[in-house]
């Protein structure tokens, strides 16, 4: 697991979610950042998963049996810690996640985002980061 640094004093930190779960690190090393934030005693605001961030809250992902679930794993910390995973709805729609609501409103039998991700727009990022004292993008 990567080592991060911080500061002494207790952060409110908003984590942003660039890239997907799988073909690239970003993901991961952001649920490393985060949990070694909460384990310092930081606080995470929210993770905003933007852009292809949203593939790692795609609750089809399958990878293998002796790989990391990393789709879990951001659920079972979020659940753990209370903590809000937010997606971009516009970026999620556009790459095919979605959720109960917004496969009910663009008529789509199924859905692919469980809890705790829920889906948000911009504004959450930007309320997210008002109430931040750092924004950790990934």
């Amino acid at each position: 697991m990567p080592q991060f640094l911080f500061r002494q004093s207790m952060s409110k930190i908003l984590i942003q979610v660039n890239q997907p779960a799988y073909g690239k690190s970003s993901s991961y090393h952001a649920l490393c950042y985060a949990k070694a934030a909460v384990a310092e005693g930081h606080q995470i605001v929210r993770v905003f998963f933007y852009q292809d961030g949203v593939l790692s809250t795609n609750s089809l992902n399958s990878p293998a049996s002796d790989e990391y679930h990393l789709t879990q794993a951001w659920q079972a910390f979020a659940q753990t810690h209370h903590i809000p995973l937010i997606n971009c709805v516009s970026a999620a729609l556009r790459r095919g996640v979605l959720s109960p609501v917004e496969a009910k409103e663009n008529r789509v039998a199924q859905w692919n985002l469980l809890p705790p991700f829920e889906m948000g727009g911009l504004g959450e990022l930007v309320t997210g980061i008002e109430h931040a004292d750092r924004v950790i993008s990934f």
